[in-house]
């Protein structure tokens, strides 16, 4: 019967005192500690990254808030500011009429006089 240790008869992958098995297990491992290590940091800047956007959808979040009631407040001064537009309009036309002919009357004799003075 022959020894295990001399790579018969033992489990497989096991090569005795060559280490031709180990070296290679040896090497993977190796592998996996460089792989695992830059997924790490790849998973921590990932984290950070995720964390910094939540701050900014936060913060965006409130500027949009804000916004809304500003065009609320606005579309209520804008509103009332067409409500008295209407009201203006339904008024007297007349008044409206009388009141541009003075204001063209006053703008004719400025521009006559701003002429005669030359």
């Amino acid at each position: 019967m022959r020894r295990a240790g001399l790579g018969e008869g033992g489990p497989p992958g096991s090569y005795g005192n060559y280490g031709y098995a180990n070296s290679g297990y040896s090497a993977c491992e190796e592998e996996n500690d460089r792989l695992t290590e830059s997924l790490r940091h790849k998973v921590t800047a990932i984290k950070s990254l995720s964390i910094e956007i939540g701050h900014e959808v936060k913060t965006q979040n409130k500027l949009l808030a804000e916004m809304d009631s500003q065009f609320d407040s606005t579309t209520g001064f804008l509103g009332r500011t067409m409500e008295k537009l209407k009201i203006l309009s339904r008024g007297s036309q007349t008044k409206l009429m009388c009141y541009m002919m003075l204001f063209s009357l006053f703008v004719f004799f400025v521009i006559y006089w701003i002429i005669k003075l030359r």
